[in-house]
């Protein structure tokens, strides 16, 4: 399948996997990429710019296909070393980045200078076209139904896709529901150019996480995910568990008046206990509404295999016969 985005990225398949803490290392990027879509290591996973450095050799050595770096700028009380990974992204010769979070225009001249191509993050259109303005070269439109950060318009895809579509010049993906063929035939009939996944490719073999949170996955449906950090306009979509549910509580009794230190056992260091320790209730990590459509763990190749084929099924069968029909 060719879209702009497969032309932009030289990729086989107009399927991206997002970023996601503690998940995308050097395995899960390099299957992907080997699958035909494309790959992204996590970079602030990695603590530090040398530690990036490494997970991108180690990259390299499974595969020699395209694959990118994530990162994502957010406010801290101890910022990341952000020169130092914006520096060994460039040295290291990686062309693809994905930006998440605050705007990236501090970083874009030096990307541009490097013949790197940027696709951002947004989770609104205003969001789209200001990325589109400081010169990113795609998005991912991310909506309200998606793992980790939905943002604070609550818009479902079945409406922002079309509107992006509407407003930008930029190719886009999807992100957010995104499974399986059905979520690919549907995101390029509202007007994207491939889909970004990022709760169901935790779900394959080749994920390097704990098999609680694969089992955690496959028993969950699309009702079992929480809004946290709503108070804080900080909003992100996760599993529900105990630690969630501590989190809401809290949010409910505090109110208005709720600080991040109210909350700050149930949300930072969670990511290690659970993608590595596998303990699933610890509190609050990013997860999708798609949890309602994931039912199986195969290998990467299988599942984009199998959305490529479902894709190709629907458009040249299902909704050939009903035009002709």
């Amino acid at each position: 399948m060719k879209t702009r985005i497969t032309e932009l990225f030289g990729i086989e398949h107009p399927i991206i996997q997002g970023g996601m803490h503690y998940v995308g290392f050097a395995e899960m990027a390099a299957a992907v990429s080997e699958a035909g879509g494309l790959g992204i290591i996590t970079g602030l996973t990695q603590k530090t710019p040398e530690g990036l450095r490494k997970e991108i050799r180690r990259c390299r050595e499974m595969t020699k296909k395209p694959f990118g770096v994530n990162l994502t700028f957010l406010p801290a009380v101890t910022p990341p070393d952000y020169p130092g990974f914006v520096r060994t992204i460039i040295e290291e010769g990686i062309k693809i980045v994905e930006t998440a979070g605050n705007n990236p225009s501090q970083v874009m001249p030096f990307f541009k200078e490097a013949g790197v191509k940027v696709i951002h993050k947004c989770t609104s259109v205003r969001h789209s076209l200001k990325a589109e303005a400081v010169g990113c070269d795609a998005v991912s439109v991310d909506g309200f139904e998606c793992g980790g950060h939905p943002g604070e318009d609550d818009v479902p895809n079945f409406i922002l896709l079309p509107r992006a579509a509407e407003e930008l010049k930029i190719p886009f993906v999807a992100s957010g529901g995104m499974a399986d063929g059905r979520s690919l035939v549907a995101a390029m009939a509202l007007g994207a150019e491939g889909m970004n996944m990022g709760t169901r490719f935790i779900a394959t073999k080749e994920a390097p996480v704990h098999p609680n949170v694969k089992e955690a996955l496959l028993k969950a449906t699309e009702l079992d995910t929480r809004l946290v950090m709503r108070p804080l306009r900080n909003t992100e979509r996760v599993l529900n568990n105990a630690g969630v549910a501590k989190i809401l509580e809290k949010e409910k009794q505090l109110g208005a008046g709720i600080k991040f230190e109210d909350i700050l056992n149930e949300v930072a260091g969670v990511y290690p206990k659970v993608m590595v320790e596998g303990d699933m209730e610890a509190g609050a990590w990013s997860c999708g509404m798609v949890a309602g459509l994931i039912h199986d763990v195969p290998t990467v190749k299988e599942l984009i295999d199998r959305i490529m084929r479902e894709a190709d099924e629907i458009i040249s069968k299902r909704l050939a016969s009903a035009i002709r029909a």
